[in-house]
């Protein structure tokens, strides 16, 4: 029986508030200048939005406020989370535990900076955290992206998950993930994964996980209206199969969502695997 199941999780307005928004005004940057204004020049010049962001955190460290591996690893440090967060792993592996040889893994998969998420203190619970990186000069200040998460590139992870392509050695190997594998050879084929996102970057990720019998789950932050439509759009259009508040405290509808997520997960394991015995 194939009995891994993926819980894979983007980050930003997913777990938390944006990491990078609140980096930034740590810094003292005016971030609605920055979002609104800065980035969007770029986007109208043809860049795409993720290098944009980046670009423009190189420009403002370049202009005499050096943004340094240091400092953003002491902000995730810092990094608080939607309510329930720190104890959703545990209470999540409690829940299977009884489950004979079921075993259950989590990934972040994110476009922010994972010099900041790899920091904070609930990445111990997680195999794999795939995002946005800096490469940095001798005095630890950032220079150029070295790593860009964009909106498809995510999907790309979802497939290292599904093939088994985890770990360091697989860091300089970045055609390995295009290398064809049977549809029994999947260390967690696609229909034993769920993922949970938020926004317009997770859309590749809905898609690609429904669409081979996963299951897509959308949170919105229920203190900000503004993202509301966002999240409901994706219920319209097929791209999600539950839409709850990012509220991760136990008996939470969220909460009680990836439960029955898991649950359905270990059916269909249990249902494959006395066909298999057939």
């Amino acid at each position: 029986m194939n009995n891994k199941i993926a819980l894979v999780f983007d980050f930003d307005d997913t777990l938390a508030k944006d990491s990078t928004t609140g980096f930034l005004k740590n810094l003292g940057v005016d971030t609605e200048n920055f979002w609104k204004k800065e980035v969007p020049k770029l986007l109208d010049d043809g860049w795409d939005p993720i290098p944009a962001y980046l670009y423009k955190m190189i420009e403002f460290s370049n202009k005499g406020c050096p943004i340094t591996r240091d400092k953003l690893r002491k902000w995730g440090k810092q990094i608080t989370f939607f309510k329930g967060v720190t104890h959703l792993f545990p209470t999540l592996r409690k829940h299977i535990q009884n489950k004979k040889d079921v075993e259950l893994e989590f990934y972040i998969i994110s476009s922010g900076i994972g010099e900041i998420l790899r920091s904070t203190k609930i990445s111990k619970h997680f195999t794999e955290i795939w995002a946005s990186d800096f490469a940095y000069d001798k005095e630890g200040n950032i220079i150029f992206p070295k790593r860009v998460v964009s909106f498809t590139d995510k999907t790309r992870y979802l497939f290292h998950i599904s093939k088994g392509l985890i770990g360091p050695e697989y860091n300089n190997k970045p055609f390995e993930v295009n290398k064809k594998v049977g549809p029994d050879d999947h260390r967690i084929p696609f229909r034993h994964i769920i993922f949970v996102g938020d926004g317009y970057t997770d859309i590749p990720c809905f898609s690609l996980v429904t669409r081979n019998d996963g299951i897509s789950i959308a949170v919105y932050d229920k203190d900000n209206s503004s993202k509301w439509n966002t999240a409901w759009d994706f219920v319209e259009e097929n791209r999600v199969k539950n839409l709850v508040p990012a509220d991760y405290s136990k008996g939470s509808a969220l909460v009680n969502s990836l439960i029955m997520a898991i649950d359905s997960n270990i059916k269909k394991m249990e249902l494959s695997e006395k066909v298999y015995q057939r």
